[in-house]
């Protein structure tokens, strides 16, 4: 089993700024990938950023290259830096695990709302 708790979200203008945090505890492998994850209402969930354990490693969404960084810590924990951000990356933002042993757990989901 892992763990996931996530925090970091919130309400922000147009143009500002948020970070997410995402701690993973538990069952971890080496060779994971780890990533955020966004759905709003109505809408599919969709890849925003993924990185790959140990910080080699990363992809972004078209929509959010050049405002949005995935980064990795030691401690088994990832960020997502928001800057610029606009009203449609309102949504709710899920950190995601993933493995060579197809172990998938989610994160609780963490509200980003993006309005003025």
């Amino acid at each position: 089993q892992v763990q996931l708790v996530e925090s970091g979200g919130g309400l922000v203008q147009p143009g500002g700024s948020l970070r997410l945090s995402c701690a993973a505890s538990g069952s971890i492998f080496n060779g994971n990938i780890m990533g955020w994850y966004r759905q709003a209402p109505g809408k599919q969930r969709e890849m925003v950023a993924r990185i790959t354990s140990g910080g080699g490693r990363t992809w972004y969404a078209d929509s959010v290259k050049g405002r949005f960084t995935i980064s990795s810590s030691a401690k088994n924990t990832i960020y997502l830096q928001m800057d610029s951000l606009k009203p449609e990356d309102t949504a709710v933002y899920y950190c995601n695990y993933y493995d060579s042993y197809e172990n998938d757990y989610w994160g609780q989901g963490s509200q980003v709302t993006v309005s003025s």
